[in-house]
């Protein structure tokens, strides 16, 4: 058996990068796949990649930060599947790097809907049904605010807000054997690669600071992690941040 058999898990921000690699890993562990995002476009992509290794997934398009859709959208999965066991926050909104003194409040806002709030309402909304039986969350955040990454305020915010709700999460909701951990990924996520093309000589600068040398692979180095993550051979763990970035965080924070 496959180490998620049996098992319902539901992926934010589902159609690309890290979120779709993750819903890749997760469905190659067995478990049924509730892809979630804003474009139907991607997330079909990723629903036919899945079907072809023989795993069951389905689609559901939703805002995150649409506290509305999201509590209808889980419902839906719940409905469809009959049971939630795993919940991966991968959807986040990304704004314009600016130094801190030039950060406006939209870059602020557009960071903090689809992340903290977006994380916030989309766990709340999965509560119940993991309630019933236990589960698995994990979190996004990032090593721009474990670090301070300068250009980075308005991002590094909202990642940080992720990682103090995944720690009061994880102490309020392991009686009901919930588990909550944050993940800190590079990976060579479309935003990443986008950086990476506006500013070559800061992105060979991080590659050059990260001890494997290289950029993760959203299935293979971070989703495989976040699946054995979310299984029993990680059931102890909890409140914990895990730094899935090839060490740059180590070496340079």
């Amino acid at each position: 058996m496959a180490r998620l058999d049996s098992r319902v898990a539901l992926v934010t921000g589902a159609g690309q990068g890290i979120g779709r690699g993750t819903a890749l890993a997760l469905a190659s562990e067995g478990a049924s796949v509730a892809l979630v995002g804003r474009t139907a476009a991607s997330l079909e992509s990723a629903a036919a990649e899945i079907d072809a290794r023989s795993n069951s997934a389905r689609t559901f398009v939703c805002d995150v930060s649409d506290r509305g859709q999201v509590f209808a959208t889980v419902n839906e999965i719940v409905e469809t599947f009959g049971r939630l066991d795993i919940v991966v926050n991968s959807a986040q909104s990304y704004a314009e790097l600016r130094r801190l003194q030039d950060v406006v409040p939209d870059d602020v806002a557009v960071c903090w809907s689809s992340g903290p709030m977006g994380t916030l309402n989309v766990m709340q909304a999965a509560f119940p049904a993991l309630q019933a039986n236990g589960g698995s969350i994990v979190n996004f955040g990032s090593n721009t605010g474990v670090e301070g990454s300068p250009h980075f305020g308005a991002y590094a915010m909202a990642k940080e807000a992720v990682r103090g709700l995944t720690k009061v999460a994880a102490r309020e909701w392991g009686r009901f054997q919930i588990r909550v951990n944050t993940v800190c990924p590079f990976g060579g996520s479309p935003n990443a690669e986008a950086f990476n093309a506006a500013r070559p000589e800061a992105a060979a600068a991080i590659l050059k600071a990260t001890p494997l040398g290289r950029m993760g692979d959203c299935e293979l180095d971070i989703g495989r992690a976040i699946a054995a993550l979310v299984s029993d051979d990680f059931s102890y763990l909890t409140g914990a941040t895990l730094m899935l970035d090839g060490g740059l965080c180590m070496l340079r924070g």
